[in-house]
């Protein structure tokens, strides 16, 4: 069983930066981000492959957050830029060991971090 475990959030001003940590246990494939704000359902944020040589966002986040991972395969990275209010949530870090490309849906995804929460004030 891979363990993931979220580190990075906090609270950031509109327009504030912050970056989200997810380090596995072992080697992991394709990962992603999700978030949950208050009194909403759980929505897909961002993937990445195996490789990192292919992205992929929701419409509201493209050209404010980047996805990345390391060399190694165990940690990804989601950079939060040009923070907004509506991105208040907590986000949760996805890893597959049976995917390999990109990954939009939850059920794509094996293994879930405990979530850590991004708070952004106007």
């Amino acid at each position: 069983q891979v363990q993931l475990v979220e580190s990075g959030g906090g609270l950031a001003q509109t327009g504030g930066s912050l970056r989200l940590s997810c380090s596995a246990s072992a080697r992991v494939y394709s990962m992603g981000w999700f978030r949950q704000a208050p009194g909403k359902e759980r929505e897909f944020v961002s993937s990445i492959n195996w490789d990192g040589g292919a992205t992929y966002y929701v419409d509201s986040v493209k050209g404010r957050f980047t996805i990345s991972r390391d060399n190694g395969g165990k940690t990804g990275y989601l950079s939060l830029n040009n923070l907004m209010p509506a991105d208040t949530a907590t986000y949760y870090c996805a890893a597959s060991h049976r995917q390999w490309g990109i990954v939009l849906s939850e059920d794509g995804y094996d293994y879930w971090g405990q979530g850590t929460q991004v708070v952004v004030s106007s």
